[in-house]
């Protein structure tokens, strides 16, 4: 198996830490901009978008600050995404950091498109546009 290149990418969001937070660690707050449908069973989570699904088991959380996800397909292997927030200590700016693998780089970038209509998506249902 070849090496998935691993990509971050930052968004700058007007939201407080403890609201994105509800909104990235939970079915009901991913399932209103990540997924169509999000469903939780403890640790194992499926999205659900246009019929067809994917597995997660979330890795690790911690309140207010980040979620880490596996999918199912990669759970022998080093990959994850993460959903992270960012607190700039002195203008306490707030930003979505997103860390995230891709097979190569046409993955890549349409992998970051999807991130970048997902966080928009984000934004809209926030009333942060």
């Amino acid at each position: 198996m070849e090496d998935k290149i691993k990509y971050e990418m930052e968004f700058p969001i007007h939201a407080s830490p403890s609201l994105l937070y509800q909104y990235i660690s939970t079915p009901s707050g991913l399932s209103e901009w990540y997924a169509d449908n999000v469903n939780s069973r403890g640790e194992l989570f499926t999205f659900i978008w246009e019929g067809s699904e994917e597995k997660a088991k979330l890795v690790s959380k911690k309140s207010d600050e980040r979620v880490k996800f596996k999918w199912l397909d990669d759970e022998d292997t080093p990959y994850f995404f993460e959903i992270r927030i960012q607190v700039d200590e002195i203008t306490k700016d707030v930003s979505i950091m997103i860390t995230d693998f891709a097979e190569d780089e046409d993955e890549m970038e349409e992998g970051k498109m999807l991130w970048e209509n997902m966080i928009s998506d984000l934004k809209q249902v926030l009333g942060s546009v």
